[in-house]
């Protein structure tokens, strides 16, 4: 999470698909129930996801290998996918938001948790006085001016003492990026070939480098079943009476609201600004979300796929069964077919310029690379996705008008509204 002003490839074939039926008799009730039901399973899809991390990582450090490290780096990957496609339900909708800092916040000083390199990392932050606390290795931190026991890294401690430590929002303790912090270490390469490189024996007690093995370990698991519980939390968040789904669900136009309102902050402040433009404009490879794993051009994708999942209301799960009924599209169609056909095929263009940058991050060079200076090829990658993305919006936007909504306030962010600022 960037705070801002106010596996298999899954998506979108529904996007080109024509219209269903029950577009004329699509409801604004019917069409938020059915949102409903995907957030749930989207979640849950997303618990299923954290539980099989959770079982990789207890095995990896049962008997710690390098073998153990690669397959819960593998599980770590192959549970982002569902969470992504969540993203949409965030900024609509309080519950979620005010959520989601426990489980996706971003950027973070891994100093706090961890050693880390000094020579390009740095020994200090005057914003930050725990920049380099480093809680594995120090059982006594000081928070606010004040001694804190960090001899016991349980889950309530990462939770409610560390996360977030002294209001200071880069001290991340908790969720997917601190426990990819923990499985792959710094990225050292820069804009250069090469993800974060951690020694399994790291968490080899009988072997041990860089020393803590233990207090390692126990950071990992607590951190990774964390994500289990929280990620539980929102399932039942979005349960026919949960507090989530009732936003969605209580007043329909204020459903539809909260959705569109997601779509939109999401498509502009928070991907195509906070996440892309920024980095883009810096060319600089900390300002990308996966940064330890290189794996963000997976993130990105994701997150487009469950922006199109917000207008057809369509959803492939894990285990293959796909899930269709009255959505967003439908109503748009019975009310103004000019509108829908434009933010479809915005939609699809946003859809094609991400799954180019999704093939690019898979076959030529992973996304760090795509934004260094001077690689115009990659540059352009990454620029058309953000035009994309620019672009559905102001059509989002228009969609909320012809529904008869109330006006929508997406995210913004100064790497699209003030680009100089960034570099002041």
């Amino acid at each position: 999470m960037r705070q801002f002003l106010a596996g298999a490839v899954l998506v979108a074939a529904a996007a080109t698909q024509p219209f269903s039926a029950q577009a004329a008799g699509a409801t604004p009730e019917a069409v938020v129930a059915h949102y409903r039901e995907i957030a749930h399973a989207d979640y849950e899809d997303a618990l299923n996801g954290a539980k099989a991390l959770d079982k990789a990582v207890n095995a990896f450090l049962a008997a710690p290998s390098e073998a153990g490290l690669k397959a819960a780096r593998a599980a770590w990957i192959a549970a982002r996918p569902a969470y992504m496609q969540t993203e949409h339900y965030r900024f609509g909708n309080p519950v979620v938001d005010d959520w989601e800092g426990k489980v996706n916040a971003w950027p973070l000083d891994e100093g706090l948790i961890d050693y880390v390199d000094t020579a390009s990392y740095g020994t200090e932050r005057d914003e930050n006085p725990l920049y380099t606390a480093n809680v594995i290795a120090n059982k006594t931190i000081t928070i606010n001016g004040k001694p804190v026991d960090a001899s016991h890294l349980t889950p309530d401690f990462l939770a409610n003492s560390l996360h977030k430590a002294g209001g200071i929002d880069a001290n991340v303790a908790t969720g997917y990026h601190a426990i990819e912090f923990l499985l792959w270490g710094q990225d050292l390469n820069g804009t250069g070939p090469g993800a974060g490189n951690r020694p399994y024996t790291d968490y080899d007690l009988k072997n041990c480098t860089h020393g803590n093995c233990d207090r390692r370990a126990e950071y990992l698991r607590s951190a990774s079943s964390l994500l289990v519980s929280d990620l539980a939390d929102m399932v039942k968040n979005f349960e026919p009476d949960g507090d989530a789904a009732k936003v969605l669900t209580e007043n329909p136009k204020t459903g539809l609201t909260a959705l569109l309102t997601g779509m939109g902050s999401l498509s502009y402040g928070e991907l195509a600004g906070e996440r892309m433009k920024l980095g883009l404009l810096l060319h600089d490879p900390e300002e990308e979300q996966d940064c330890f794993s290189d794996n963000t051009f997976n993130s990105h994708y994701y997150d487009m796929v469950g922006i199109m999942t917000g207008y057809t209301g369509e959803y492939t799960r894990l285990d293959g069964k796909k899930m269709t009924g009255p959505s967003i599209r439908d109503l748009l169609q019975a009310k103004d077919p000019a509108v829908a056909k434009e933010l479809q095929g915005k939609l699809d263009t946003t859809m094609a310029a991400m799954e180019a940058l999704k093939k690019r991050g898979e076959t030529v060079e992973a996304y760090d690379q795509m934004i260094a200076e001077g690689n115009k090829e990659g540059n352009a990658t990454v620029q058309k996705a953000i035009d994309g993305l620019i672009d559905q919006t102001k059509s989002i936007q228009r969609t909320v008008t012809a529904l008869g909504l109330d006006e929508i306030k997406v995210g913004t962010s100064k790497s699209l509204d003030d680009p100089n600022s960034v570099f002041k």
